[in-house]
């Protein structure tokens, strides 16, 4: 009798690209584990990690940090690891975050593509004081998350961002939800400052100085058409979350004016009503979802300064520049000629 290979109802179905869990296999390494025997035990396919198409389950990808902590007894395996981040360990979207024209330009793409790296994870941008939050919220599967999974992919982050800008950059501040306990100084030897820990968020905080500083790696032309063979992979991923992938869609076509709900409904080939309902289940709601892209993208735009602002309201779909003035009052309780200044000040 054939055994029944179907999984069972309660199996979480989200995933991790092969490129960030060859990341995860790199780091644990370098801590002299047994990578390819860890990989056995948490059902994992160490061999697919040569496969850039390949996907790992979330809930094995979870379970292979708590092995690596069982075996390893240290709760802060992996940093050492995460220090060393290559571009490759990225994936297609590490030359849409290379050529950006900033730090903050790196950070709205992240929220953008962040679908891509996991389908479990939701990446924020939100401003606060005269710096920016990076918040990192991973969904659980059928067990949390353990909390070296929330430092990892921070330092990850944050290594990328000292290499692309060729600096010792050190983040404001740095948030973490666990207890630090003993294992605290490395924490801190790895980000730079001492983490504040038990934090309701997991979260990366730059200034603003460093975060609208221009890129040495930035390239308009090229940042275009990464952005565009990003957001098409995205698009083609049908198990990334609906709201990272209707706000793909949103991005892309806003400069043939704002799109309807149903429009981006049919292009994700499901009903309103469906789109209302996957929408809200994961906290958002299809005006939200649009108000939120447009803001990112605003800050990304005013951020490259050769771009006109007649422009920057045409690729966010206004009409006209005082219904974009009028917006980004809201938005950045500034007009663009305002933001671009303060921009320049920290430049």
């Amino acid at each position: 009798m054939k055994r029944n290979r179907s999984s069972p109802p309660n199996v979480d179905r989200r995933t991790n690209a092969a490129f960030w869990v060859t990341g995860i296999a790199d780091a644990l390494a370098v801590g002299q584990l047994d990578v390819p025997g860890l990989f056995r035990d948490a059902g994992l396919d160490f061999a697919a990690l040569g496969d850039p198409d390949a996907r790992f389950a979330i809930d094995q990808v979870n379970l292979l940090w708590e092995l690596a902590l069982a075996r390893s007894g240290n709760p802060a395996i992996g940093l050492v690891g995460a220090v060393r981040a290559k571009p490759g360990h990225f994936g297609i979207i590490a030359y849409a975050l290379m050529s950006a024209p900033d730090l903050l330009g790196i950070l709205h793409r992240m929220v953008r593509y962040v679908g891509i790296v996991s389908d479990a994870a939701i990446v924020a941008v939100r401003k606060r004081g005269d710096g920016y939050r990076l918040v990192l919220t991973v969904s659980p599967g059928s067990q949390p998350a353990p909390h070296q999974r929330f430092a990892f992919d921070l330092l990850r982050f944050l290594s990328f961002c000292r290499w692309v800008t060729d600096t010792e950059l050190k983040p404001a501040a740095v948030e973490l939800s666990h207890p630090g306990g003993q294992s605290a100084p490395a924490f801190a030897a790895a980000f730079g400052c001492m983490p504040r820990f038990g934090a309701a968020e997991n979260a990366l905080v730059f200034s603003a100085a460093d975060a609208t500083r221009p890129l040495p790696t930035s390239h308009d032309r090229l940042s275009t058409m990464h952005d565009g063979i990003a957001a098409e992979h995205l698009q083609r991923m049908s198990g990334s979350p609906y709201k990272t992938r209707a706000r793909a869609v949103i991005a892309k076509r806003l400069p043939d004016g704002v799109p309807t709900r149903a429009a981006i409904a049919r292009a994700l080939a499901m009903s309103e009503r469906t789109l209302h309902r996957r929408l809200t289940e994961e906290g958002s709601s299809f005006q939200r979802l649009l108000d939120e892209t447009r803001q990112e993208l605003a800050e990304d735009y005013l951020a490259r300064r050769e771009l006109p602002l007649a422009a920057v309201a045409y690729m966010l779909g206004f009409k006209d520049q005082g219904s974009f003035f009028r917006a980004a009052q809201r938005w950045l309780s500034m007009t663009p000629p305002q933001y671009r200044q303060r921009a320049a000040a920290f430049g």
